[in-house]
């Protein structure tokens, strides 16, 4: 059984889709953010980072419990573990880490940096709101030119490359992005968008989940 820890933002419901396109059985916690629950010494626990996600799985690699941060890393062990959505072929697999990281490294912290900016920031800074818009867009602009000839962002297939990006593209209007400049990106978001596991990875029930 798998004990996933989580929070409804973008990088939170990544294991959760994929956890859901596999028909895994998981005992979801939400960590409500909000209210600081990733400092309580309990979580502090499983991920010293004080960030969502994170995952304990009682039947980890020899059969011994794993316990794991960071939402890449999360996402590449499940595939692993259950044999989906992260090929294996050496290719193949390479492709989609590199896709991985692209969101890991540019998507996650840029979009992120944008929505701080233009939505949260207590003082509006013309500066950083257009630093971080250009970036996002130019990021866009990057999944849109791949998406062109590719139907999925690595490896031929839908993987966990594109479960990493799609959370963040879903607030595109916080970014100050229309779907519609990007009809190559739109075609791959409504793609995912339309399907059912992701339709559950993405509302969590969180009341459900806490009774």
């Amino acid at each position: 059984m798998i004990d996933l820890y989580t929070w409804n933002t973008s990088n939170g419901k990544k294991p959760q889709i994929f956890l859901e396109e596999v028909s895994a059985k998981y005992n979801m916690h939400p960590v409500n953010i909000q209210k600081d629950e990733q400092f309580t010494p309990a979580y502090i626990k499983i991920n010293p980072n004080s960030k969502i996600p994170a995952i304990v799985d009682s039947d980890g690699p020899g059969g011994k419990p794993l316990t794991l941060f960071e939402s890449g890393a999360i996402l590449m062990y499940l595939g692993e573990k259950f044999g989906r959505f992260f090929p294996q072929e050496p290719h193949k697999k390479w492709e989609t880490v590199q896709w991985l990281m692209f969101q890991m490294g540019g998507v996650g912290p840029m979009f992120g940096q944008a929505h701080h900016f233009r939505r949260q920031a207590k003082e509006q800074l013309p500066y950083a709101i257009d630093r971080y818009t250009k970036e996002t867009r130019r990021l866009w602009g990057v999944l849109d030119a791949r998406l062109k000839d590719n139907e999925w962002l690595a490896a031929g297939e839908y993987t966990i490359a594109d479960m990493a990006c799609y959370p963040w593209c879903q607030r595109h209007d916080w970014q100050g992005v229309s779907l519609d400049e990007f009809p190559n990106a739109k075609r791959w978001y409504l793609a995912i968008d339309a399907r059912p596991a992701v339709k559950r990875g993405v509302n969590p029930d969180y009341a459900k989940a806490a009774a």
